[in-house]
């Protein structure tokens, strides 16, 4: 256990006489104490006292089950140190999620949530050997029946609903002080926590900062990224001219100034940005011209500092199983992942909903945008006066925590509210009360009821699919398509040989079965029998499997091939098309196979790469009408030259299809300009496949400035083709 103390003087000492102790009551016996961790989840802490299995090898998610509805203590004897005149304090950032908190068997608060941090004075009621106890109730859980257990057990609360399992995340309820929590001793000179709130005005020329929560006789100071002072005073509320502005990553520098406020001994300190956002229509989402007439699609061009931007980017889910353990660290290698790819903005997933506080500082200084769901999935969430009281108070200590924040780009009530799993619409009061509180509290930014909306596209998350749903292999499905945002769309790869045998035992390795191991880590039974594997898919391109090695190969070729070309059509639909977000970026554990990118804890798969060159702000990019081709047909493909960057760009680019030893010139583009924040599309290529030895063909847009592009295509020769037509007479 700690004591944090904020850079205060020593004087503010208070600590444990002991570290934290853990204890599970079941049946009403209470176990013997265990070392538990703060933050942490007493879960895992229970599972590392007692030799749990490794919870990612086999069916070890499972030993979990067993403790889901125990109660359970965190218990501390205190000792303190403290001079005339000073309250002594306990604070817990975050503890979930029903819980009590007991000084010497007396309850000082109840609490349920996840998010509201506590603070409870315990001055007058310590002794010399006082002791803390924070009692966690039983996960809440709506009766059901068993074969419905799932996220629809959490709809009368704000538990994050992907603890109940989601497609790939395991069953593992978890709860505890996952956030920091400390005593501490507080004086006169006293500096709580700070908001420094700003406003820029219509011409972006003055920004207006005021500074909430500043104790009398403060001092404020505020200076720019190089260290020069641009404020300092008594004042909490003062302008800034000419002010630098915070740009997201790709259209310029995400410039923070700093702010500190100083009273005696003790200070706080934190970051302050400078822009504005705003939700304008998208281009081409005009009222229709005949009637009867309807409204046009909700507006989801992103507008920053006055600038239309094209949203690229990913979906961010918890990046670990026990939230108490994701710390600063974790949280800046997957921002820099997110960075270096070039993207801007990342979805907080409502079923995972918000993160710590070290993530959005990352995302501030690192120039990624926030788009921020509150902690609603899936489900029909209820107009009860309880569940109401307590989003109500979770989602305003949300807001009030974020609302500063420059990388927060715009509130979103939760995720696939208004489809037939949820029944949720516009009118359910949960939807109202967030729009509300948004609005009353943070009305600069805006507010979706849920995502999508009209005129926004989830799925589909396989890479083909020959029925309805999708009828064809993704490079066909969004050519056709004509969306405003894709903000969800999927292709899952399997995971590394080495982390397969990681989590599957040897002997169900190959051939991939339905077995408890392959379904737990969600290669099988997913969301359909055949995800996140997909054996159909590979049997439909290259037969029946041969090896464990060679589906992990073949699905990363797709999985790389398939966004690097789906993200390249999206951009090529804008402006009336303004943002892209794959589902998704991470994974909380080592799942079998899955559509993200970033392997756990934080390992780029190959499609990675794909994905941050199709994201670089300038390329050449070909429009491929589908991934499998076959000698004696005839291949076509478009050129377009790709530019969201905020200058113009005249480049050259050389068109070559290579298949075995043959390359084939197609295209030689010289001059290709295209203006700042536009595309261009450029000539269209044609060509007989001759036959050659080759099982692929790779189309490659050559150029010297590193606006190059490949495609790695799927390519069967003449005697093959002659082959699987006498094999299907």
């Amino acid at each position: 256990m700690r004591s944090i103390l904020f850079g205060y003087t020593k004087e503010a000492l208070m600590i444990f006489k002991q570290a934290w102790t853990g204890y599970r009551i079941a049946c009403g016996v209470r176990d013997e104490g265990f070392p538990a961790s703060v933050p942490g989840n007493i879960q895992l802490d229970y599972a590392v006292a007692h030799g749990f299995a490794d919870v990612l090898y086999a069916d070890g998610c499972r030993q979990f089950e067993a403790l889901e509805d125990d109660v359970w203590e965190y218990r501390a004897t205190l000792r303190y140190e403290k001079t005339d005149g000073e309250r002594v304090f306990f604070v817990s950032h975050g503890i979930d999620y029903r819980y009590d908190i007991l000084l010497d068997s007396k309850c000082l608060y109840e609490g349920e949530g996840i998010f509201v941090p506590v603070e409870l004075d315990l001055t007058d009621a310590l002794n010399e050997r006082s002791e803390l106890c924070v009692r966690i109730h039983p996960h809440p859980k709506r009766a059901v029946q068993e074969w419905e257990r799932g996220r629809t057990e959490a709809d009368h609360s704000t538990k994050l609903p992907v603890c109940y399992g989601w497609d790939w995340n395991p069953r593992l309820l978890i709860s505890g002080m996952w956030q920091d929590a400390y005593v501490e001793t507080r004086g006169a000179d006293y500096v709580g926590e700070i908001e420094a709130q700003s406003r820029l005005d219509k011409e972006l020329s003055t920004a207006h900062v005021s500074l909430v929560g500043v104790p009398a006789g403060a001092t404020v100071t505020l200076t720019d990224a190089d260290g020069a002072i641009v404020y300092r005073g008594t004042e909490t509320a003062f302008c800034v001219e000419q002010p630098h502005l915070w740009w997201c990553n790709g259209q310029g520098d995400a410039y923070l100034y700093t702010w500190r406020v100083e009273k005696g001994t003790q200070s706080r300190t934190g970051k302050l940005g400078f822009r504005r956002v705003r939700l304008i229509r998208n281009v081409g989402a005009e009222d229709p011209q005949a009637f009867p007439k309807s409204r046009y699609a909700p507006p989801f061009t992103l507008e920053l500092n006055g600038r239309r931007v094209f949203m690229k980017g990913s979906n961010f889910v918890n990046p670990d199983i026990f939230w108490g353990r994701i710390d600063r660290a974790r949280y800046e290698n997957q921002v820099m992942l997110a960075k270096n790819a070039n993207m801007n903005v990342l979805r907080m997933w409502g079923g995972a909903s918000v993160a710590k506080k070290d993530f959005y500082e990352l995302c501030d200084e690192h120039g990624i945008l926030v788009w921020q769901e509150f902690m609603l999935a899936c489900n029909e969430y209820p107009d009860d006066a309880h569940y109401l009281s307590v989003l109500r108070r979770e989602a305003t200590h949300i807001i009030k925590s974020l609302r500063s924040h420059p990388c927060l780009a715009f509130w979103c009530g939760g995720n696939e509210l208004f489809n037939g799993w949820s029944g949720m619409t516009d009118q359910s009061l949960p939807l109202r009360l967030l729009n509300s509180l948004c609005f009353e509290l943070d009305p600069d930014h805006p507010f979706l009821a849920t995502s999508p909306l009209y005129g926004m596209g989830h799925g589909g998350y396989m890479f083909y699919d020959g029925d309805e749903e999708m009828n064809g292999d993704v490079f066909e499905v969004f050519a056709r398509s004509h969306n405003t945002a894709y903000t969800e769309f999927g292709i899952p790869s399997m995971a590394s040989v080495e982390d397969l045998r990681r989590m599957i035992p040897e002997d169900e390795l190959f051939p991939v079965l339905p077995t408890d191991a392959w379904v737990l880590h969600h290669g099988l039974k997913a969301w359909k029998p055949q995800s996140h594997v997909c054996p159909e898919v590979l049997k439909h391109y290259w037969g029946e499997p041969t090896s464990l090695s060679s589906m992990v190969e073949h699905t990363n070729w797709l999985q790389s091939v398939g966004y690097k070309a789906s993200f390249e059509e999206m951009r090529r639909q804008w402006p009336h098309c303004s943002a892209a977000l794959n589902w998704c970026f991470n994974e909380p554990w080592l799942t079998a196979a899955n559509c993200s990118i970033i392997s756990y804890p934080d390992t780029p798969k190959p499609a990675y790469e794909a994905v941050r060159n199709a994201l670089r702000p300038v390329l050449f990019s070909a429009r491929i009408p589908r991934f499998d081709w076959h000698a004696g047909e005839r291949f076509t493909a478009g050129i377009w030259l790709l530019n969201d960057s905020q200058r113009e760009i005249c480049a050259d680019v050389k068109v070559t299809l290579c298949i075995g030893d043959l390359a084939l010139p197609l295209l030689n583009w010289q001059n290709a300009t295209a203006a700042p924040n536009e595309n261009t599309e450029g000539a269209q290529i044609c060509c007989v496949l001759p036959s050659a030895d080759a099982t692929e063909m790779t189309l490659r847009l050559e150029n010297g400035d590193g606006y190059a592009s490949e495609y790695r295509l799927l390519y069967t020769p003449h005697a093959e083709v002659q082959k699987r037509k006498l094999m299907n007479q």
